[in-house]
């Protein structure tokens, strides 16, 4: 299932336009529809009547042509001048299968994006359709973009197809057979630590994964690629591959959901993906803390003290508060080379679903430009965030009486006192943006089906080529 998923192609359903045969698909807006209806023919006039037509976003007809089996396809969008990612996604999910060209320009831009993940969904688990349409192909008239269109759209399948496989065959070891995979690709360098020897040099990672079967033993993954003399950038992924609580067990309710716990090591895979298939002049180094926090015998506790990586010593107040542990000795081993930029992805709080809801992944970083740079590149690329404070007032409410600090906020400001005790593992003056993500759709839209989403994942994208720039 992994491997078949990390062989993602999207390529063949958006193509260069070289004047082959395809339908036209014109796109109209509610400012311009009296214009556009101005123009059109008679029988597409009174047919968008009857169908009561209004160019609202992802509204679409089939308008008859001149011949029998002559016919095109108005679709509603909110600018057609300005196509954002998801705005023609509706459309090849009901259109039937074949080649279309958007009338005018025929250039989709972004728009690319959302037409090729519509058309994608995890195989393997169900029976496929017994008819299939067929793909649907976009012709582009613009295709200078289009590799890199499609590249993101390909690692956002990617990780949704991460995140919905079931946690049976997306633990530990699947998560290092991913990294191992990319590392072969792109000719990185790729260092495991795994078990028991993580007790030594990573001992909170150790006592989150430590009592889960050996098949799930927990482990450190790093992948290290690019030359010696170019930035360093670190990208961290919280990978809990299944969730149960620990000890503090979660009622069955909170567990139903948790083989999504790792997609924050999706994002970090899919992300150096990107870097790496771009050639993005970074020397990058790439973590992921990997474990199934399992109840057992041996499972760490309520009350337990841990030293970490850095040294802190961390009481636990609550073991479904894992995740913060894992991250704490990933960012405490990637600040020790004192990168240019750290970035970590985590599932980490609900309490940041309170605040945002499921479209927004809370951001916070130690550097106003950073966040700025991370917002922006969002709502450029329809991938938004919002940045929450680290609020420094807060950090009071995860004090513990007998060790340096605890792993439990308290009642308020879930997200930011999570923020605030990674903060406390990344290195002096090494520049960090955390992004406290959902990695999850519950309702569908078009070209977002319900299941595992990619939030986060292109706004750092963009933020990064911006930082650095293309290869030479």
């Amino acid at each position: 299932m992994l491997y078949a998923a990390m062989m993602i192609d999207l390529s063949h359903l958006v193509q260069p336009d070289i004047g082959q045969p395809a339908r036209t698909l014109h796109l109209v807006d509610k400012p311009g529809l009296d214009a556009w209806l101005t123009s059109a023919a008679p029988r597409v006039r009174n047919h968008l009547a009857a169908m009561r037509f209004t160019a609202r976003p992802h509204e679409l007809v089939v308008v008859p042509g001149d011949g029998a089996d002559d016919w095109a396809a108005v679709l509603g969008v909110s600018d057609s001048t300005n196509l954002r990612p998801w705005c023609l996604a509706k459309a090849p999910e009901v259109l039937a299968g074949g080649s279309y060209r958007i009338a005018v320009e025929g250039k989709p831009g972004d728009a690319a994006i959302g037409w090729a993940l519509a058309q994608h969904r995890l195989t393997g688990y169900k029976k496929p359709e017994d008819n299939p349409q067929g793909p649907r192909v976009l012709l582009t008239s613009d295709p200078a973009r289009l590799p890199d269109r499609i590249a993101e759209a390909e690692a956002t399948a990617w990780v949704r197809d991460m995140v919905n496989t079931p946690a049976e065959d997306m633990g530990p070891a699947d998560l290092e057979a991913a990294a191992e995979a990319l590392a072969k690709r792109y000719g990185a360098v790729l260092d495991v630590t795994r078990g028991d020897t993580l007790a030594m040099g990573y001992p909170m990672i150790h006592a989150v994964g430590r009592a889960a079967a050996r098949s799930h033993a927990p482990r450190l993954i790093e992948l290290h690629w690019g030359r010696e003399e170019h930035p360093r950038l670190a990208i961290v992924g919280k990978g809990v591959c299944f969730d149960s609580g620990g000890l503090d067990i979660k009622p069955a309710s909170g567990m139903l959901l948790m083989k999504k716990d790792m997609g924050g090591a999706a994002h970090a895979l899919a992300l150096a993906q990107l870097i790496m298939r771009s050639g993005l002049p970074v020397r990058l180094h790439m973590l992921v803390g990997a474990v199934e926090n399992a109840i057992s015998s041996n499972a760490f506790r309520p009350g337990d003290v841990l030293k970490s990586r850095k040294g802190i010593q961390v009481e636990i107040g609550n073991t479904d508060a894992e995740g913060r542990l894992v991250l704490g000795d990933c960012l405490a081993k990637a600040s020790e080379t004192a990168p240019d930029l750290m970035i970590d992805f985590a599932t980490l709080t609900g309490a940041a679903r309170v605040a945002l809801g499921p479209d927004l992944p809370a951001v916070f970083a130690n550097s106003d430009p950073l966040a700025d740079g991370l917002v922006a590149s969002g709502t450029l690329t329809g991938d938004p965030c919002w940045r929450l404070p680290l609020w420094a007032g807060y950090e009071d409410m995860y004090a513990s009486d007998i060790a340096d600090i605890g792993n439990s906020g308290g009642a308020f400001a879930g997200a930011v006192t999570a923020a605030l005790f990674l903060q406390r593992f990344v290195g002096d003056g090494v520049p960090w943006a955390h992004f406290d993500t959902f990695a999850w759709r519950p309702t569908p839209r078009p070209g977002q089906p319900k299941g595992g989403e990619a939030l986060g994942l292109r706004a750092s994208w963009h933020y990064l080529r911006g930082r650095y720039g293309a290869s030479g």
